[in-house]
């Protein structure tokens, strides 16, 4: 394969059947169900960007300047429209922006200690600001559906291993005195998610051997899923979209697949019953997993039909097929940096 330029960040919007993807050369944006590439903003336009995140499939998205060659600073915010092929808004703070959240009627802006939530997208104003723990990896999620069940928005707590959860729909100038956070672990959080729905919460700490999920509304522990012995980086949770399983990607080059309704189907350690080794192998194992380039950072979630993608730096993408014993199939592989622009969206 040829030399290719850096890939600085990758996310899927809001339902995965779309991915952004934010390099050097400026902003493209895919279709996940046929591959294709459906937009291409050069570095003309926008310079090299950081960071950036779609909102569904409307013609809006938001970036951050970033990379080699950023023609916006690092602090600012920029809303994009895809029908005008304009520049329409521009949010700007006092530090560098380190990730930017879109929902229908929600703009969140993290920076390093504090998050910033806008209304969205006519006459936008700021809401309400939470002071966080120090974020340098800009941890924040929220409930992509506006016609969810909770409406939250969750991040890194003041208190170490901690989760704090904001209700999204608030006007309020300040948040309320008394938070409401889930003691998720006893190290830092490197790794967030929450379902379509707003009821459950997926953490992970910078061990990145256990993820635990959550429920919101109770704050209680549902399920703990072991992805391995060995410390890791996580790169990516994610829920399917019935949330009957979670996926996770990882430095090791894997991608685990959970089943979280029928935890039955997990699998768990052949010496489970044996006491001498305590609690440690009661954890749950995944049900599936498979190999992406070793080291190579990626974001995976869940596609129809029992189908899992995962989004590689390396300008990779990989389908692979799971079933109910365990069986993870590659069903197609592709090149999305190769591929040219289609007109249809």
């Amino acid at each position: 394969m040829a030399t290719r330029e850096k890939v600085h960040s990758l996310r899927f919007n809001q339902d995965h059947g779309c991915f952004i993807c934010c390099m050097d050369s400026g902003v493209r944006i895919y279709n996940v169900e046929p591959l294709a590439e459906k937009i291409h903003l050069r570095e003309s336009l926008v310079g090299s960007v950081g960071h950036g995140e779609m909102l569904h499939r409307t013609n809006l998205l938001a970036m951050v300047g970033g990379g080699s060659m950023p023609r916006y600073a690092d602090n600012t915010v920029l809303v994009y429209d895809d029908r005008t092929a304009k520049l329409v808004l521009e949010f700007t703070f006092a530090v560098p922006v380190l990730a930017v959240r879109l929902r229908k009627d929600r703009l969140v802006v993290v920076c390093q200690r504090q998050i910033h939530v806008f209304s969205f997208p006519h006459s936008p104003r700021r809401l309400f600001t939470c002071e966080t723990r120090d974020n340098p990896l800009g941890l924040c999620e929220v409930t992509p559906l506006p016609s969810a069940d909770r409406h939250i928005l969750c991040f890194p707590a003041h208190k170490l291993g901690a989760v704090q959860l904001v209700d999204l729909l608030t006007t309020e100038s300040t948040v309320s005195q008394a938070p409401l956070t889930v003691q998720a672990h006893k190290s830092e959080i490197a790794c967030l998610s929450v379902n379509r729905e707003g009821t459950l919460l997926a953490t992970a700490s910078h061990k990145g051997t256990l993820i635990r999920v959550w429920d919101t509304a109770r704050r209680v522990l549902l399920a703990e899923l072991r992805r391995g012995s060995d410390p890791a980086t996580l790169y990516c949770i994610n829920f399917s979209g019935d949330s009957e399983f979670l996926c996770c990607s990882s430095d090791k080059g894997t991608v685990h697949i959970f089943a979280l309704k029928d935890t039955r189907l997990n699998r768990r350690s052949t010496f489970s019953r044996m006491g001498f080794l305590g609690g440690y192998m009661e954890s749950q194992w995944a049900l599936a997993n498979f190999t992406v380039p070793p080291e190579c950072a990626c974001v995976c979630a869940f596609g129809a039909n029992s189908t899992v993608y995962a989004i590689c730096v390396d300008g990779t993408f990989h389908k692979y097929i799971y079933k109910a014993d365990g069986c993870c199939n590659r069903e197609s592989f592709d090149v999305y940096l190769d591929l040219v622009a289609d007109e249809e969206f």
